[in-house]
């Protein structure tokens, strides 16, 4: 089956283009990476599972891909943070960087192909300044090293924003210096202060300014010419802007070919960040939630656009999680028996044509510059059809069309998820367990607790005390779990609770950091 070709929307020419590698085959991909020093929070998220799709769908193309992700291990903040801690910058900084790590895998984000370090790159840094000098497109001050945005014509080709529109510095990051000579220079070095880490330089000791060093490690990674940057929409200016302009000042020919831009994470309509204290980390939901079910959170809405974080948005996508596991999971014991032998035959027609439709537009949907809800939705259709053969199938041997379909539609399911990243490294059937220990924190139950009530409402039933029964699973469904009455007996599972009518009822443990 021919695959569409892939439009990706660039941010430099405002629309969709056909997506065309420099190098056959070969991609180079530059995401910018964290500042590390707190936990990240889940605008973070955000942004590396939308770029960690990309990396998964350019690989499934068949393109080699070299994806770089920086960590800016100098800054400001790390350095202000490592004072009020009394700790050394750089431990600091190396601390958050491993945390980030741990919270990229429970994601199910694949491994860039490399995460340099700003600290680790001083002298790629030092020697980019020294070309931006050498062409006249920076100036010194007492140690300091200044861009001169006014030696580049083309600032703001990429944001298209005025030049009274700019802000000093850029990134909140630096207060207005007088001794610029425009108030839009940036720095590219700072001069030494007590108490920061520092490297000698041709301009006296010191350390990088934040821009450059994207700049500069984007080019020693992957040349000065190289397909994909990415990050959030708020690097867009000034920290993309001011990429643009260094790596073009220092080597005319520099140049990315396409632009990306994600979404913000809002809350109350209010974009969540740090800066704002109006923010989680990645950290506080998965104490709560499955690190899938965030992940189908962010998957639901497109990259580009913001997303809406509410505790009902993760409730679904944890039961939405649950069902495409459950149903995988009957799957998986209703076909063990047959696993060993190899079963030969035709694919129903039906199933067949089912599975091809799908697949032809799950391929649509993420080559219109990566449409993850639609290919999500889609789904739907494959788990009902799942679930419908298992309600024929018999476990007989003589039922081999359903034996062939259910072995097609398992695999066509799970090749999904998996290009999605929503496949666990983890069994079907262990991924189920850890949903349902979630949902019993979210509860405030434990297992011993939930099967006690189960017990009383047995007893009651049994007593035909039925209010009192119905008030037990009621009380467990306004807390997320679902009782269920088998042949065997009766049986839990999380479930979606209801919309919460007012605040007083609030179950507030997810709208507070946890400590």
């Amino acid at each position: 089956m021919e695959k569409p070709k892939l439009q990706i929307f660039n941010s430099m020419s405002k629309q969709k283009e056909i997506f065309k590698p420099i190098e056959e085959g070969k991609v180079g991909m530059y995401v910018c990476g964290v500042t590390p020093y707190d936990f990240s929070h889940i605008g973070h998220a955000r942004a590396y599972v939308a770029f960690d799709v990309l990396h998964r769908y350019l690989k499934y193309l068949g393109y080699e891909v070299k994806y770089v992700r920086n960590f800016t291990d100098i800054d400001d903040k790390i350095i202000k943070r490592a004072n009020e801690k009394g700790e050394d910058p750089l431990s600091l900084s190396k601390r958050f960087s491993e945390e980030f790590l741990y919270d990229m895998a429970e994601l199910n984000c694949l491994p860039p192909t490399h995460e340099p370090r700003v600290s680790d790159h001083i002298n790629q840094i030092k020697d980019m300044i020294t070309k931006i000098l050498e062409n006249g497109h920076a100036y010194t001050i007492e140690g300091d090293v200044y861009f001169s945005v006014d030696t580049y014509p083309d600032y703001y080709c990429l944001s298209g924003r005025k030049s009274d529109d700019n802000r000093a510095g850029g990134g909140g990051r630096v207060l207005v210096d007088t001794r610029k000579r425009n108030p839009a220079d940036f720095a590219l070095w700072k001069a030494a202060k007590l108490g920061e880490p520092s490297w000698e330089s041709p301009w006296g000791p010191g350390r990088p300014g934040w821009h450059i060093e994207c700049s500069a490690m984007s080019a020693h990674h992957l040349g000065d010419y190289f397909d994909i940057h990415g990050g959030g929409k708020d690097l867009m200016f000034p920290h993309h802007e001011n990429e643009i302009a260094q790596s073009r000042s220092a080597c005319p020919q520099s140049k990315v070919n396409y632009w990306m831009h994600n979404g913000f994470v809002n809350r109350d309509n209010q974009k969540m960040s740090k800066s704002d204290n109006n923010f989680f980390t990645i950290r506080d939901i998965i104490t709560i939630y499955h690190p899938l079910a965030l992940r189908f959170f962010l998957l639901r809405t497109h990259y580009r656009s913001d997303v809406n974080y509410s505790d009902k948005a993760l409730d679904t996508a944890s039961d939405r999680v649950f069902y495409m596991y459950q149903t995988l999971h009957e799957c998986e014991i209703a076909l063990s028996p047959f696993r060993s032998e190899n079963f030969k035959g035709q694919l129903p027609a039906d199933v067949k044509e089912q599975i091809e439709k799908f697949h032809t537009e799950y391929l649509s949907s993420m080559a219109d510059d990566l449409h993850t809800t639609t290919a999500l939705d889609d789904l739907v259709d494959l788990l009902k059809s799942i679930n419908g053969t298992l309600k024929k199938f018999k476990g007989k041997k003589q039922q081999q069309p359903l034996i062939l379909s259910l072995l097609a539609l398992e695999k066509e399911v799970k090749d999904f998820l998996d290009s999605l990243g929503l496949l666990s490294l983890s069994t079907v059937s262990e991924v189920l367990q850890q949903l349902k220990d979630k949902a019993l924190k979210r509860a405030g139950f434990t297992e011993e607790e939930v099967q006690q009530k189960i017990e009383e409402r047995n007893l009651a039933r049994k007593n035909k005390e039925y209010e009192k029964s119905d008030l037990i699973r009621e009380e467990l469904y306004l807390k997320g779990i679902s009782l269920m009455d088998e042949p065997k007996g009766t049986i839990w599972r999380p479930c979606e609770p209801p919309e919460k009518k007012s605040e007083e009822n609030v179950d507030t443990n997810i709208d507070k950091p946890i400590s």
